[in-house]
């Protein structure tokens, strides 16, 4: 019977889109930009592309999805992540979209168009290794966080000018501004260590500790404050705080090491997971606390890049030309 439900639980991608070169990076606009779409993002190894989506879970007049690319821009490097800005409005008069991404060659570039012709990019340079994870400041959208392989997570503002920079012990994995707590910043270390630095002082004033290593990916759950979730070597972890700086639950789920964690945006107790990319295919799993196992397993071709759309339990992963879309159930 368990056997059978596992099986079951295997699913193709519900719907998948065409792209034109390998995505390295992909990402739901988790903020509201004032139109009746949802805007994704999604880069390679030379461009970035921002389009706007809708699916048939969100409007029943849609048959499955509608997908419209609206503007894509020259990158230069190797796109390693993006990150949306707040200020982003389809609505606005003129409209605006801003966006930065992290780029292969070390430096960051700051994107703010019109979605027409008023198109310009800013470089932030400093960082001296590989940077893994980018974000805005949830609130007003006028400060960056980044976190590198460099031991340090630098924030910025949207000129260039470096700000802050807190030193690391290890390579920074991930860095989450959480839009309920405008002023402090959750970052994930390679070594296993998460810490919550109060923006206002410039100091930890919280640390979690993971138990497994490497920690490849970690994130703040968006409905619950106090639950941080992360994926080191083959286990997901959740910690609840502030508890206890030790996990409070963990579970092996991917053999080929763990590579992604994300929560979803609408459900606190919804998380996925992604394995590294194995001999064919890399898998998707979509758990929810409540169940014993995955609820959904999935696999996509050499897949990369993981986010959770705002409102739906959805979430899409980038592979080789292409994207691929999941909808679980709550």
């Amino acid at each position: 019977m368990q056997q059978r439900m596992k099986q079951d639980s295997t699913r193709k991608a519900t719907y998948t889109v065409d792209c034109e070169d390998f995505v390295h990076v992909v990402e739901f606009n988790p903020f509201d930009s004032g139109g009746v779409e949802s805007l994704i993002a999604y880069g390679g190894n030379n461009y970035v592309v921002i389009a706007s989506c809708r699916f048939r879970e969100e409007d029943s007049s849609v048959n499955g999805i509608e997908f419209k690319t609206l503007k894509t821009f020259h990158h230069g490097a190797r796109v390693d992540a993006i990150a949306w800005s707040p200020e982003t409005k389809c609505d606005a008069l003129p409209p605006l979209l801003r966006f930065c991404t992290a780029a292969g060659d070390k430096t960051l570039r700051v994107f703010t168009s019109d979605f027409h012709d008023q198109n310009e990019y800013k470089v932030l340079q400093g960082h001296s290794g590989y940077i893994n994870d980018v974000v805005f400041s949830s609130y007003e959208g006028n400060e960056i966080a980044s976190v590198s392989d460099d031991h340090t997570c630098r924030i910025w503002d949207l000129t260039g000018n470096q700000i802050a920079m807190f030193m690391l012990r290890s390579p920074g994995m991930s860095v989450v501004w959480h839009p309920l707590e405008a002023y402090k910043l959750m970052v994930a270390e390679k070594t296993g260590i998460i810490r919550i630095y109060d923006l206002i002082r410039r100091q930890a004033i919280l640390s979690l500790e993971s138990l497994q290593v490497p920690l490849m990916s970690a994130d703040w759950c968006l409905q619950n404050t106090f639950r941080v979730g992360a994926v080191a070597a083959n286990d997901w972890i959740i910690w609840e705080m502030p508890r206890s700086s030790y996990p409070q639950d963990n579970r092996p789920v991917h053999a080929d090491r763990a590579k992604c964690f994300k929560w979803s945006k609408c459900n606190e107790n919804l998380f996925a997971t992604t394995g590294c990319p194995g001999k064919m295919n890399t898998q998707l799993l979509i758990h929810h606390l409540g169940h014993p196992h995955p609820i959904l397993i999935g696999s996509a071709p050499v897949s990369s890049g993981l986010s959770w759309h705002r409102s739906l339990p959805l979430c899409v992963v980038g592979g080789y030309r292409k994207l691929f879309f999941w909808v679980t159930e709550m």
